[in-house]
């Protein structure tokens, strides 16, 4: 672990210390994970890289690979024992461990898919049947947040638009001050996609949107959409298993889907799918998989089981998950609630190091934390962003997504470069300062974007 650390330069001083460490008691009769063996758990990561962005891809201990590999053998060994005695019980007990991690009603209303995007496009090829078969009209409204994840938008253009939908987005504010401000631009957005007598048939609603990352007051805008006739709503939440608060119950949307290999340590790449049991039908009675097999009519969840002869450990490692998370203190509670409150306290650090802000307030932050960055960067569009990114990558070692926000009329010397960092167990202090230190570096150099080249 690093010591405490002191750097000052002609800008900026800045004084850090280290976050508090989680005490290591025992559970019941064996102790709690070490901090050796979560580095012996990731020590697969590359060693020169501070990867302060578990966000994008996700990651997986060496324990969970490992009972992957075992799955993959076992199916290697004698594929057709697998595919009739192991491969439907295997994927059948994931799904039951997920209805208990999510607090939904009925088995039945979990599906397994690859990932979020494959679960919206479930969703949204439902929709886009709707509007062909007539139950929706042409020129019903599809809502969905501006900050939306851009395969999702997509998905809107592949299946909604084409199939005479209209598609209108809920612009956003950021850096965003109070849940306040999302509610009312929601509403908002509501008011216009209802007028003339229009229909919104679909609300699409992110939980902890991805760039620039904000969790999003689901639960009072699922209560919105039900007060306004909006006839389903559906919780893109690719980040949120493992990183923030998950109940079906609580929610209330039709349906919902999150990713397991980015914050609860699953392989690449699965997904679960919710879909709300009504009294009418069974949950996935209406919905099908995209890739059409012999499970075709069976429900989604039969269907998503067999989409033909494919490597199916990635759904089957979810028993292996639970070993691992229940090593720590609290299980993925306890990691959740540590990754939250060290990510913030990082982002506190950056953002005094560099004179700037961060994006949100730490109750809209989950275990990933927008950092904006000194404006002499020269952060003036989505290539520099990028660019950026590589930059930092390639000439620090450091890992961190960056973000480009426009700035508005009449801001004077506006931050418009942000930073994404996230925090997980394998994580350590000098990760951040490893960026910290960078940044001041080329502030120090006179660097701008405009010096990099396309």
């Amino acid at each position: 672990m690093a010591s405490t650390h002191n750097h000052n330069n002609n800008n900026n001083g800045c004084t850090t210390h280290i976050p508090k460490k989680p005490k290591l008691s025992p559970l019941s009769s064996s102790p709690f994970i070490t901090p050796s063996e979560i580095q012996s758990e990731f020590s697969h990561h590359d060693p020169s890289v501070a990867r302060i962005n578990n966000g994008s891809f996700g990651c997986c201990p060496a324990s969970v690979t490992a009972a992957q590999h075992d799955w993959q053998l076992k199916y290697l060994r004698q594929p057709d024992n697998f595919y009739f005695n192991h491969l439907k019980q295997g994927i059948l007990r994931s799904r039951t461990i997920i209805k208990d991690l999510v607090n939904a009603d009925h088995l039945d209303e979990i599906s397994i898919v690859d990932n979020a995007t494959t679960a919206a496009a479930i969703v949204l090829q439902n929709t886009a049947w709707a509007f062909r078969e007539g139950t929706f009209q042409p020129g019903d409204v599809v809502l969905m947040l501006h900050y939306a994840y851009g395969a999702v938008k997509k998905s809107m253009e592949a299946y909604v638009t084409r199939a005479g939908g209209t598609v209108i987005e809920v612009p956003l504010p950021f850096p965003v001050k109070s849940s306040d401000d999302i509610v009312r631009e929601f509403r908002s957005a509501l008011e216009r996609g209802k007028s003339g007598g229009k229909k919104v048939r679909l609300a699409v609603i992110d939980h902890v949107t991805s760039m620039p990352c904000v969790v999003i007051p689901v639960k009072e805008l699922v209560k919105i959409c039900r007060e306004e006739g909006v006839d389903r709503v559906f919780v893109d939440a690719a980040h949120s298993i493992g990183c923030t608060d998950v109940d079906m119950k609580e929610i209330g949307a039709d349906f919902y889907t999150s990713n397991l290999h980015k914050w609860f340590f699953c392989p690449p790449s699965i997904a679960f799918l919710y879909s709300r049991k009504h009294p009418k039908g069974g949950s996935g009675s209406e919905l099908h998989h995209p890739v059409v097999s012999h499970e075709y009519g069976n429900g989604l969840a039969v269907e998503s089981a067999w989409i033909g002869t494919r490597d199916y450990s990635a759904q089957l490692v979810v028993p292996a998950v639970i070993d691992f998370v229940n090593r720590f203190e609290g299980g993925i509670e306890g990691i959740k609630k540590r990754n939250h409150e060290t990510v913030v306290e990082m982002g506190d650090m950056l953002v005094k190091a560099w004179g700037t802000h961060v994006g949100c307030p730490p109750h809209m932050c989950a275990s990933m934390v927008m950092v904006g960055l000194p404006t002499c960067l020269g952060v003036q569009s989505d290539s520099d962003a990028l660019k950026l990114r590589t930059h930092l990558r390639e000439a620090f070692g450091v890992e961190v997504p960056i973000y480009y926000r426009p700035p508005r009329d009449g801001e004077v010397e506006p931050v418009t470069g942000y930073a994404r960092i996230s925090h997980q167990v394998y994580n350590k202090v000098d990760d951040y300062y490893k960026f910290r230190d960078a940044v001041i570096q080329l502030v120090d150099k006179g660097f701008t974007c405009a010096l990099l080249s396309d």
